[in-house]
């Protein structure tokens, strides 16, 4: 399991996690507060924003989600420490989250790239810092989503994730014969998002995000320097109104086939 550092950057982000905590566990009926994204690991900077998510059962945030995203503007609107973290720098903002821990796969476009289903898990579930726990209700679900989820469901979002990137992929010479080289550059961008998904899938580990803090989980998450430099240097186009396109395409499938094959 990758090792978390949480570390706030600035004693304004500290204080308003704290005070954030202590507004949901003295007044609402909820199970934990926790601190994720950026924070959680240690990776923060003045500039960025304090992401906190707060998990509820689904009876509870059935009932009750939309009064606390109300209750909760007119706190973040009127709370000094708050306001305090907003002047820490031009970014530096709350974003919270309520969760009631019902995690499934959605329904997806298939022209659209990744979906959100392991990102979800593993930024609430893995790389998660509980501040408040008021039940044992994030531990129950920890306990249920980690190290990682069942295997039939992993051989199923592989072969979907896959089918859906590989399409992307071939895409790309069709457009650039019609020099839709725009079309073609987004079928690519999304096809290669949707390998770095499959990447993680196969080989059981919760990724992070799939458009940023790529080296920390290429090289620190998976131990794979020699395929990070291959990824970074994937968008250095010469020329973009030419077969560069189609070239970068069939590079990213001969990753899917090397790092990620289909299950047998």
């Amino acid at each position: 399991m990758f090792k978390l550092n949480p570390a706030y950057p600035t004693a304004a982000h500290e204080r308003a996690a704290q005070v954030i905590t202590e507004h949901f566990r003295r007044g609402y009926p909820v199970d934990a507060v926790l601190l994720v994204n950026s924070c959680a690991r240690g990776k923060a900077v003045p500039d960025s924003c304090l992401d906190i998510v707060v998990f509820a059962r689904a009876d509870v945030m059935r009932m009750r989600r939309e009064l606390w995203q109300k209750q909760w503007e007119a706190f973040y609107e009127s709370d000094s420490a708050i306001a305090d973290l907003r002047r820490v720098g031009r970014y530096s903002e709350v974003h919270l989250d309520f969760v009631d821990g019902r995690f499934a796969p959605r329904e997806r476009d298939e022209a659209a790239g990744p979906d959100n289903f392991e990102l979800e898990v593993g930024n609430f579930m893995a790389y998660s810092v509980p501040l408040w726990q008021g039940t044992d209700f994030y531990e129950r679900l920890k306990r249920e989503w980690l190290p990682y989820y069942a295997e039939t469901l992993r051989r199923d979002r592989l072969a979907m994730v896959r089918r859906y990137g590989l399409d992307n992929l071939r895409h790309i010479p069709l457009y650039v014969k019609r020099n839709l080289h725009f079309q073609a550059f987004d079928r690519l961008y999304n096809g290669y998002r949707e390998f770095l998904q499959a990447l993680f899938i196969a080989r059981r580990t919760y990724p992070i995000a799939y458009n940023k803090w790529i080296r920390e989980q290429l090289v620190d998450m998976l131990g794979m320097p020699d395929l990070y430099e291959q990824v970074a240097h994937l968008f250095e186009i010469r020329r973009f109104e030419s077969d560069e396109l189609v070239a970068k395409g069939r590079l990213v499938e001969q990753w899917f086939e090397q790092y990620a094959p289909a299950l047998t």
